[in-house]
């Protein structure tokens, strides 16, 4: 399982990524652990603001890439609307492929 995420950053900035372990990861991102982004290093994320799930790597780096193209005001449109997901992303992606869990 594959999950990408949306973080909100102190900044009002939104960090989108990937992994396999949501909890792992977060804890990173929080704490600042040296294993965190670069980004989130210095912008210091504060909220898990949405996240998807999806079976296989193509998929998940596929809307990962394309969440990280997306103008600020379409990520936050996202975040607050997921079942726009196809509709805001294009048919770049398959939303078959996505679950959307928060």
């Amino acid at each position: 399982m594959y999950y990408i995420y949306m973080l909100r950053c102190e900044d009002n900035s939104i960090y989108t990524g990937i992994t396999t372990d949501i909890n792992k990861r977060m804890n990173e991102h929080f704490t600042r652990s040296e294993k965190c982004a670069k980004y989130t290093m210095t912008h210091h994320a504060k909220k898990l603001e949405r996240y998807f799930t999806c079976e296989n790597r193509k998929s998940a780096s596929k809307l990962e890439y394309h969440i990280k193209r997306l103008k600020k005001a379409d990520k936050e449109a996202l975040i607050r609307e997921p079942e726009r997901l196809g509709e805001i992303v294009g048919d770049k992606v398959d939303e078959g492929d996505y679950n959307i869990i928060r």
